[in-house]
């Protein structure tokens, strides 16, 4: 049986060789062969390459679901002296799915020397969290349906937090939010003669400066709003032509799901207006869509009770956090928690190119989720 160490060089060995969402093939085979050792009753693929690792009890009760992510990011490592830095350029682990996997995948050790005596507990790799909404693949698949877990449970590493805090908070734990693509079709002209063409550029300005203004004032909304303006695409580089035709991307935000579909109309509305103010036309179409993670009360009652239990520190958050998880799309189907987990007050941010998991959180953040687990199953 594996001990502290061989996790360790698990977590180093899948920070070395990231992979982006929906090919986390190695990434998925590592996982399944690391796991084998603790005999789990059944591993069900699910979601492509998503893998759950399911342990029976004895006797019939709840099922309970433990989530971690499998995924890396498409940006580049800067992290030269690392000895086990990411051996793909361009792709890394700088959010943490390296460390959470391998906390589960603990949680799995501690499970097979306390087997469940009721119910069944799911260890699940989810796959594609970060850019393409893995968790809505697993919870429309038919491998979940069949389970039918009672509880989930989920954990985000938080830089800038000290290490073993956990941060709860009931109802909404993170944001919603998605991308609109805004498109603009003006005409063409000589550069010599711009008034002559209908060149969009002006419009797509006034409409993210009002967009802007909207999210900043936060005038009719419940709670906070964002708005920032992701990308622009407008001509070619051809210094004869003034150009017509215009793409914008700006990724909208919102605590509440309500205000989230507000500020759609309200972008929306404010699209139209400038455009046909100029002339232009325009249209708009949605990606990346994640509701906002509404936790359980009572699954928020079990993580603050294992904190106490274990003595870890405790924030009970104020605010969700900014941005986006696709366990969301777990929570509006079922009861389940979302909680952060301090990472080190010096740690660099989450999808800094410097970002490297602390190992020294696998064994904590394991022995949290092993605690939830013996209150419930055994």
């Amino acid at each position: 049986m594996s001990d502290l160490k061989d996790f360790i060089n698990l977590r180093h060995t899948l920070h070395r060789y990231p992979e982006l969402f929906k090919q986390e093939y190695e990434t998925s085979r590592r996982i399944s062969e690391f796991m084998q050792q603790f005999e789990p009753d059944k591993e069900i693929d699910v979601a492509g390459t998503g893998k759950m690792f399911i342990f029976d009890g004895k006797e019939p009760g709840e099922t309970i679901l433990f989530r971690c992510e499998l995924d890396g990011l498409p940006i580049q490592e800067q992290a030269p002296n690392l000895a086990y830095r990411s051996a793909h350029d361009g792709i890394s682990h700088l959010c943490g799915h390296d460390g959470h996997m391998t906390i589960i995948a603990y949680l799995g050790k501690l499970i097979s020397e306390n087997r469940p005596q009721k119910g069944k507990v799911i260890l699940l790799f989810q796959p594609a969290e970060e850019t393409d909404q893995g968790a809505k693949d697993v919870v429309e698949s038919p491998e979940f349906h069949r389970l039918k877990p009672d509880y989930l449970f989920a954990l985000h590493n938080i830089p800038g937090v000290k290490k073993n805090t956990v941060l709860v908070k009931d109802g909404s734990f993170t944001a919603a939010s998605c991308g609109i693509t805004v498109k603009l079709k003006g005409r063409t002209s000589h550069a010599a003669e711009p008034e002559k063409g209908n060149n969009p550029y002006f419009a797509a300005e006034k409409i993210f400066d009002e967009v802007q203004a909207l999210t900043r004032s936060e005038e009719g909304f419940s709670d906070h709003v964002i708005s920032t303006l992701i990308y622009m695409r407008l001509g070619e580089i051809s210094f004869g032509v003034s150009p017509s035709d215009l793409e914008m991307g700006i990724t909208l935000r919102a605590y509440e799901n309500d205000d989230l579909d507000l500020l759609c109309q309200k972008t929306e509305s404010i699209i139209k207006k400038h455009a046909h103010a100029q002339g232009l036309e325009a249209s708009f179409s949605y990606g990346e869509i994640y509701p906002a993670t509404i936790n359980n009360p009572d699954c928020v009652n079990m993580v603050i009770e294992a904190t106490e239990s274990l003595g870890y520190g405790l924030v009970e958050m104020e605010s969700p956090n900014s941005w986006s998880e696709d366990f969301a799309y777990f929570t509006a189907t079922n009861k389940g928690v979302q909680f952060g987990y301090g990472a080190g007050e010096d740690q660099p941010n989450l999808h800094d190119p410097a970002y490297n998991f602390p190992d020294d959180l696998i064994e904590p953040a394991g022995q949290l989720f092993f605690e939830i687990y013996k209150k419930r199953l055994l």
